[in-house]
């Protein structure tokens, strides 16, 4: 498992432990935790993540496909901080604000950069706004990783 962000924290009050993780590379968030992994399923659960850079600025205002790759090269980095392939992910949900079916094909594109041919169970909800205005989509993921 590669080396634990600064950004970590241990909660063990339940007999299972879930480790926080905020990696380095992603904004730190006020609200939520990019990463979470529990010990003892070896279950992760990924924040959605939003078409920030870094320093928490929006990358490609108006511009769906940029920030589609934007949020899933996020997603990589929040699963590597956990130490996870994206082979090993089993679910995203997908949300995109004013969902209309032909926005797939840009969505599709940019989520192959991460997944390749992998395909993880998904479903795609159309939403009227996301945290921030401008934005145009979010993605979570959970994965499932051997003990």
């Amino acid at each position: 498992m590669s080396e634990v962000p600064i950004h970590t924290q241990i909660r063990t009050e339940s007999p299972v432990t879930l480790q926080l993780i905020n990696p380095d590379d992603l904004p730190v968030p006020s609200t939520y935790t990019h990463v979470v992994v529990a010990t003892g399923t070896r279950m992760v659960f990924i924040a959605g993540q939003e078409p920030e850079d870094v320093h928490g600025n929006l990358v490609g205002p108006g511009d769906l496909a940029a920030q589609a790759r934007q949020v899933y090269a996020n997603l990589g980095r929040a699963l590597a901080a956990a130490g996870v392939d994206p082979g090993q992910v089993t679910k995203i949900t997908i949300y995109v604000v004013h969902h209309r079916p032909e926005r797939l094909p840009v969505i599709e594109q940019a989520r192959k950069l991460l997944f390749g041919e992998h395909k993880p169970a998904d479903v795609v909800v159309g939403v009227e706004t996301l945290s921030q205005p401008g934005y145009l989509i979010e993605v979570d993921a959970i994965a499932v990783i051997g003990p």
